[in-house]
């Protein structure tokens, strides 16, 4: 099982988001939890890895489930946090931009899954919501895979990303668990 970690950054009725640089969409800061580190510390060191600010986790937001993907995570684990220090910086290999957003100025391109994340966030859910997602790449077996196909589509990321998986519709049912 692959997990994963993203960090919801709110901050004057703001969420912070990156703009990935392999598909130039929107999604909150996380990634892989590494061998021999805690869920918390993985949280912590991502935010601080793609944005340059260094987080307090002020609470889990929830887990979410997605037994069946290859290529990503199949646990998703979201926690809120508060800016302690740090200078606003994009890490230069991983992210184009850093923005801002309000809960009703949310960009439509973006990661899926994280739609349903920003929003339980901005609800000030808190460990009580454990979410199964469908994604629509269960069918890539890893990451190299993706990439590849990528490289080899002569598209953007942004249009590759379209093509293949499409926007997340916002009135999306996902189901919860």
């Amino acid at each position: 099982m692959k997990v994963g970690v993203c960090v919801a950054i709110i901050e004057d009725e703001q969420i912070l988001l990156t703009k990935r640089k392999d598909f130039e969409v929107w999604c909150l800061p996380g990634g892989h939890v590494d061998a021999g580190e805690t869920v918390a510390e993985a949280a912590v060191r991502e935010a601080l890895e793609e944005t340059g600010l260094q987080v307090k986790l002020t609470r889990l937001v929830g887990v979410y489930s997605m037994p069946k993907t290859k290529a990503w995570v199949n646990l998703m684990i979201l926690f809120a946090a508060e800016t302690v220090g740090g200078t606003l910086k994009a890490q230069e290999d991983e992210v184009l931009e850093i923005e801002r957003f309000a809960a009703d100025a949310i960009p439509q391109n973006l990661l899926w899954g994280h739609r349903q994340r920003i929003l339980d966030a901005f609800a000030g859910h808190g460990g009580g919501i454990v979410r199964h997602q469908t994604v629509p790449f269960d069918e890539v077996s890893d990451r190299q895979e993706l990439y590849q196909l990528l490289a080899e589509s002569g598209l953007s990321g942004l249009e590759f990303y379209v093509q293949t998986f499409g926007l997340e519709d916002s009135s999306d049912d996902r189901r919860e668990v």
